[in-house]
């Protein structure tokens, strides 16, 4: 009698029977499927030998080559994974999302010419020169993908930060955004290790690709990402170290957490520019994207202006297939769901959202989550926090207060739009004092009435602005003497933040 643990031999070649299967797409090879001769039984295993060529192309969606510098990623035939409920996860190989895959043991076992350094997923445990060429071999464990580089032109630096040993790769001349790079690194490290858990691997390689080769930069793969900007960079402009954090933080969304960026996009991007603006204020102050004497300027200040510019006519929970342009992937996946985020962390309290996000990531690795995980996380924490996020990502949740009616003795407040917030509402007395009011926000308006001197002078609802998803700051104060308010310093900054952020955006 066979042990379960025995491989099923089957010793056929089943390759003839491969065929298309990308849906909705006849034309497309890149999603194919591959018919068992016979059903493999629970606790059976299958063995799989395939032999393959990957012919790469110029430089294009994050792979490729360009003279002797090769970015090699998706280079090899990925089974689809089986989900919870059975069905298969499969689809083409797309612009917008990552492939969705199980986690595994990779040892792999790279030949390149003499001189080319080597970077890729995991550890090396081998570099040695045999019949004219270099083979280096790497293993890594628990991860869903293997990606690696050669170039003989590399450069190399090394680093232990937080206990973790980085090797950057970077092309000759670029020491000054390597330097950043690292100072980025730190950050990262520290910020998300006590954010949302240690980093579990031992190695991080960060690869930044040379000039006409940008479009393999700005990429993630499980313990190796790929940077990229000029050498000249400005460094009040933080350009490098954003890239840098963002990048190192889909270690955490992408590759331990591992949702399905293709059904569930947010769940990465989204999550991971919230922590990436999170981590930049925490390394640099609040002119963690641009800091000049005489202004400051908050990533996720501009963040506002790019999520905001997407409307809310689409909703942030879509599958990246399915938005119309780039642009509204963009716009929705990555900013939008960013200030949504930021919103509710700043509007339910910073260490009530803390909690939920460092509960669901430490508690989902390697499980592949869908938005209700999520979802059920916050509401342990806060059920109104889940139910706001629930309806800014998975519905077309908006939100716009503003000041309705002022007077002596009274005033109105409203929430136009379909998220409810918790905020706070400043009145401003004759006598020069003021007092705050908290609202919980649930109803579509509140009325404040005053008795008695001294009278209201001006009033301003969420005057801290910590609703960052608000669609018209404008409309926010109103005042018996208008020219008094004095907003225009800050939301210009804000404006011109988010131009910056606009230009800069992946």
């Amino acid at each position: 009698m066979r042990s379960p643990s025995e491989p099923v031999s089957l010793a056929q070649d089943v390759l003839p029977a491969l065929a298309a299967h990308s849906p909705n797409d006849p034309e497309d090879r890149t999603d194919l499927r591959l018919p068992l001769p016979k059903p493999c039984a629970p606790g059976d295993t299958l063995i799989f030998q395939v032999a393959f060529t990957s012919t790469l192309p110029t430089i294009v969606e994050r792979t490729g080559y360009l003279g002797s510098f090769h970015m090699v990623g998706q280079w090899f035939p990925k089974p689809a994974r089986l989900r919870q409920d059975g069905t298969w996860s499969h689809f083409p190989f797309l612009r917008l999302s990552e492939f969705d895959a199980d986690f595994g043991s990779y040892d792999v076992t790279l030949e390149v010419p003499p001189g080319f350094l080597v970077g890729a997923t995991g550890r090396q445990v081998e570099d040695r020169e045999e019949g004219g060429w270099r083979r280096v071999r790497y293993l890594q464990e628990e991860v869903h993908d293997f990606a690696w580089t050669a170039w003989d032109h590399f450069q190399e630096r090394q680093a232990s930060i937080e206990g973790v040993q980085v090797r950057l790769l970077y092309p000759e001349g670029h020491e000054p955004s390597v330097t950043r790079q690292l100072d980025g690194l730190r950050v990262a490290l520290r910020c998300m290790t006590r954010r949302l858990g240690s980093y579990p691997y031992p190695t991080l390689t960060v690869v930044q690709p040379p000039s006409g080769a940008e479009e393999a930069g700005g990429m993630e793969y499980p313990t190796l990402i790929t940077t990229g900007g000029p050498w000249y960079g400005p460094p009040m402009l933080r350009t490098s170290e954003a890239v840098t954090i963002h990048e190192f933080g889909h270690q955490y969304f992408y590759g331990m957490v591992a949702s399905d960026e293709h059904r569930h996009p947010f769940l990465d991007e989204g999550l991971n520019t919230l922590v990436e603006g999170l981590c930049l204020r925490e390394g640099y102050g609040h002119g963690s994207l641009l800091a000049v004497p005489g202004l400051s300027v908050d990533f996720l200040a501009g963040a506002r202006w790019i999520g905001l510019g997407a409307g809310h006519d689409h909703a942030i929970a879509h599958s990246a297939a399915s938005f119309p342009t780039a642009d509204h992937y963009s716009r929705l996946v990555y900013f939008r769901a960013a200030i949504l985020l930021a919103t509710v962390r700043n509007t339910f309290g910073e260490a009530l959202f803390d909690e939920a996000l460092s509960n669901y990531v430490r508690t989902q690795r390697f499980l592949h989550p869908e938005p209700p995980d999520l979802l059920a996380t916050f509401a342990r924490v806060e059920p109104a926090m889940a139910a706001a996020l629930e309806e800014g990502l998975l519905r077309r949740g908006w939100i716009d207060m503003t000041v309705v009616a002022l007077q002596p003795t009274w005033t109105v407040i409203a929430r136009r739009g379909t998220i409810r917030l918790p905020t706070e509402v400043c009145l401003h007395f004759a006598d020069g004092s003021q007092r705050i009011e908290h609202w919980n926000g649930e109803a579509d308006w509140i009325r404040f009435d005053i008795e008695g001197p001294p009278e209201l002078l001006s009033v301003k609802v969420d005057p801290e602005r910590k609703i960052l998803l608000d669609e018209d700051w404008s409309n926010n104060a109103r005042s018996l003497q208008p020219a008094a308010l004095g907003f225009g310093t800050l939301e210009r900054a804000a404006f011109w933040g988010g131009l910056l952020g606009h230009l800069l955006a992946p």
